[in-house]
């Protein structure tokens, strides 16, 4: 799936609003930023249910379910761990639709398997939809960041286009 990063958080925040769907979001490398683009939008509790910053593991497992056996078998950047901080999301909310982000912001904490740049979004609709997308970015820290919100952004409104 190819997404345009280009949204502006209130435009998609009247898309959601106009369906009558609520957004959660579950973040870890971007620590709440996610959350934080769509809250900057006077009016926005009407659509964004909650937001969930699971920086680490333990964080994923206790708040969004999460098993420990799976962050242990594949790493915690990775597409089954998205997938399943998604899913956590929209166990623990009463949102409609949550969006994922696990990643590797840098500057350290690559590997040749899992480089730096390295992010992976999840989405879960309640109904029971999902998708798990992999971006490799490059640029600093808060580039990637950046371009990490901009994808999930763009994801949630994929969602509301489908």
């Amino acid at each position: 799936m190819t997404t345009d990063p280009a949204i502006a958080p209130a435009d998609l925040l009247e898309r959601y609003r106009r369906a009558g769907k609520k957004i959660a979001t579950a973040e870890s490398c971007t620590g709440g930023m996610v959350a934080a683009a769509l809250t900057d939008i006077a009016g926005s509790s009407d659509v964004v249910d909650r937001g969930f910053v699971t920086y680490s593991n333990e964080a994923k497992t206790e708040l969004i379910d999460v098993p420990a056996e799976l962050i242990q078998r594949v790493g915690a950047v990775s597409a089954e761990v998205a997938l399943a901080m998604a899913k956590g999301a929209l166990v623990h909310s009463h949102a409609d639709m949550a969006v994922s982000i696990t990643g590797i912001a840098g500057p350290g904490g690559g590997s040749a398997t899992k480089p730096v740049g390295l992010v992976w979004f999840g989405l879960a609709n309640r109904g029971g939809g999902t998708l798990v997308e992999k971006r490799n970015f490059t640029g600093d820290r808060a580039a990637i960041r950046r371009q990490a919100v901009a994808t999930a952004l763009a994801l949630l409104e994929y969602a509301i286009s489908e």
